[in-house]
């Protein structure tokens, strides 16, 4: 089976700072993968070079194709971005950011569509926010941006999905429904890659999990293998214990 994702000794560096390391990873459709790391470790950068924003000279290829092969439209249709920050500069209404999610997909001077705009409502209930439509994107709050831009994504209709801390400012209902969803859309063929800082969350949600400090691979593999409390003491200098409930769900527990 081609990967959906496949990059290999990826390195890339700010000027004369080094910040990615030899990094490689395989991503199957269907897979959740989860990159966890201290804050500056690169996975912000690495997402980046995944989606082409930044370039080196190894190899990424998307479905078996480099990077550099796509047009932005083909790209755009498929694969979207969640990033950790956004600014929308001009007053926009919540549903016509979910509609800019349409545009991979109309023509450079068309109109949307009946289409584009029942996929906007659609994905704006999916996430809770329906309600919010006619508000102005800049008088709403950052967990509620947030989920606008989630919505816009899923709007994109791309497979591939790449998410940045997808659960900054979200309060903590709505981090266990983002989660719930992105196990839902993985079960239907959607693949996720996305950076956290909570090892709870990738055992939860991720069949397989990246862990990098200092832009170096500490851990790759099936969540269940690499998430480990060697592993996170390693990478955060912390004791924990990952236990497992009833259910099979598995979770960290701090040792103090």
């Amino acid at each position: 089976m081609v990967p959906v994702i496949e990059a290999t000794n990826i390195s890339f560096s700010y000027g004369n700072k080094a910040v990615l390391h030899n990094i490689d990873l395989r991503i199957e459709q269907g897979d959740v993968l989860s990159l966890l790391g201290p804050n500056g470790s690169g996975k912000s950068t690495l997402l980046k070079v995944l989606l082409g924003f930044y370039k080196t000279s190894e190899s990424v290829n998307l479905l078996g194709k480099t990077l550099k092969s796509y047009s932005q439209r083909e790209l755009a249709q498929l694969i979207s971005y969640v990033p950790q920050t956004h600014q929308i500069p001009f007053s926009y209404t919540v549903f016509d950011v979910v509609l800019m999610g349409r545009l991979p997909h109309i023509g450079l001077f068309s109109n949307y569509g009946q289409k584009d705009r029942d996929i906007a409502v659609q994905m704006l209930e999916k996430v809770g926010i329906l309600h919010l439509r006619n508000y102005f994107y800049s008088e709403i709050s950052g967990g509620e941006r947030q989920l606008t831009f989630i919505a816009r994504a899923l709007a994109q209709e791309s497979k591939i999905i790449l998410m940045d801390e997808p659960v900054t400012g979200l309060d903590y209902g709505n981090q266990i429904k983002l989660l719930k969803f992105i196990k839902e859309f993985s079960e239907n063929g959607y693949t996720f890659l996305k950076t956290t800082h909570y090892p709870d969350h990738a055992l939860y949600v991720s069949n397989k999990v990246m862990m990098i400090k200092e832009g170096a691979t500490v851990a790759y593999g099936e969540v269940k293998n690499t998430l480990t409390a060697e592993n996170i003491k390693t990478l955060y200098g912390v004791r924990v214990q990952v236990k497992e409930n009833k259910d099979g769900y598995r979770f960290c527990v701090p040792q103090f």
